[in-house]
């Protein structure tokens, strides 16, 4: 979403992993020259010396990768909480407008989400109320929207195959069901 509260978040997070992501740097660095050092001197060391330097690199490899898994969890984590904080801001925006035009199913077809077991592999974007419902966001949190690009294909239809967005399983008839006239 575009959401300029969760990409203010996400900016948070990058910037306070920020020192971790550089000490990972730093461990690899200190790997890539012990990997070096091996490689250029490997014929001069007697062969305890070369064990000893083989099993330091493996135990520095095995700690960066563990302490690289562990960043990559917190980040996830984080970026989880974000996502949360804007759905349970943006949900009763989502009920009021799916009541409003009488949906039945509102989908998450964003690339992080895979419903239900797997991604949305086509979605006419015409029933994709992605901005509508952050817009209606945006003007309910005074938050101005970002500037958006209007695409379209060369036919002027901006339906994409596997596009991202909050996707429905209304049918691609307008924006709102067609009234029913009562029977005479």
């Amino acid at each position: 979403l575009d959401v300029p509260q969760a990409q203010e978040g996400l900016n948070e997070v990058a910037k306070k992993l920020e020192p971790k992501q550089t000490e990972l740097k730093n461990q690899n660095d200190e790997i890539e020259s012990l990997k070096k050092q091996l490689t250029t001197q490997g014929s001069s060391l007697n062969d305890d010396a070369k064990a000893e330097l083989s099993k330091k690199i493996e135990q520095k490899q095995k700690l960066l990768e563990r302490n690289n898994q562990d960043l990559q969890e917190e980040a996830r984590n984080q970026e989880n909480e974000i996502g949360q904080r804007i759905l349970r801001k943006m949900g009763p925006l989502i009920v009021k407008y799916a009541s409003d035009n009488g949906y039945a199913l509102i989908i998450d077809t964003s690339a992080n989400n895979q419903w239900p077991q797997g991604p949305v592999l086509w979605q006419n974007q015409s029933i994709d109320i992605t901005k509508t419902i952050v817009d209606q966001y945006n003007v309910q949190s005074g938050v101005p929207a970002p500037p958006q690009p209007k695409a379209t294909t060369p036919s002027g239809s901006t339906a994409k195959p596997g596009t991202g967005g909050i996707g429905t399983s209304k049918p691609a008839t307008g924006t709102k069901p067609p009234a029913t006239q009562p029977k005479q």
